[in-house]
């Protein structure tokens, strides 16, 4: 005690010891951010499961992950702009594109519903939206045969605003409402490494 007052006297601050939780908002923005946590990862979610099983909304089921179609491969062929325009194109049906794509939107889905490793997919969400944005890249105003890119803002498009909503969700430990994150904060291996929360 002595010791904290003469720190604090010479101007020097205490060292206080804190818990590295992040406080949760209190009762309806928690809702909110846990709302907005559950859609997020639906919209991801979604996307898996009709890649995978060609639900006939974007994928059909003749183009299914499970019927040997290329998740990735359509969507990388048909990209017409920006800098890595002929990489993304050179990449359209690789296996492995195929693989982290879909680990990624399945990965990213769960997580966000459930609630669980928010801070890692707040880092593995953004990286996914960040190659999807450079896919359409909206600073271009023209595709690369010359025709109208349609980009309505040269910066923010949606995958800037999901990426902005899981970075939100993890600064906020929005899995502990209507989520598995007070469960999986308890876990050891999430303890030690607190990156998994």
């Amino acid at each position: 005690m002595n010791a904290q007052k003469s720190s604090v006297k010479t101007g020097q601050r205490p060292t206080v010891r804190t818990t590295e939780l992040t406080p949760v908002p209190p009762g309806n923005a928690a809702r909110a951010l846990a709302l907005l946590r559950i859609a997020t990862g639906a919209i991801f979610l979604w996307a898996f499961l009709d890649k995978t099983f060609g639900l006939g909304y974007t994928t059909p089921s003749e183009r299914a992950w499970v019927n040997g179609g290329s998740p990735a491969g359509g969507y990388l062929s048909g990209v017409t702009v920006g800098p890595l325009e002929s990489t993304f194109n050179s990449w359209a049906g690789d296996v492995w594109v195929d693989w982290l794509y879909m680990a990624g939107m399945g990965g990213v889905g769960v997580a966000l519903v459930a609630g669980v490793a928010l801070r890692f997919t707040a880092v593995a969400g953004t990286l996914m939206m960040t190659f999807l944005w450079l896919s359409q890249f909206p600073p271009a105003r023209h595709l690369s045969d010359g025709s109208e890119s349609g980009s309505t803002n040269p910066l923010v498009d949606q995958h800037v605003v999901y990426a902005a909503s899981m970075i939100v969700l993890a600064l906020c430990s929005a899995g502990r409402v209507w989520g598995l994150g007070r469960v999986w904060e308890r876990l050891p291996i999430v303890g030690r490494f607190s990156w998994l929360r």
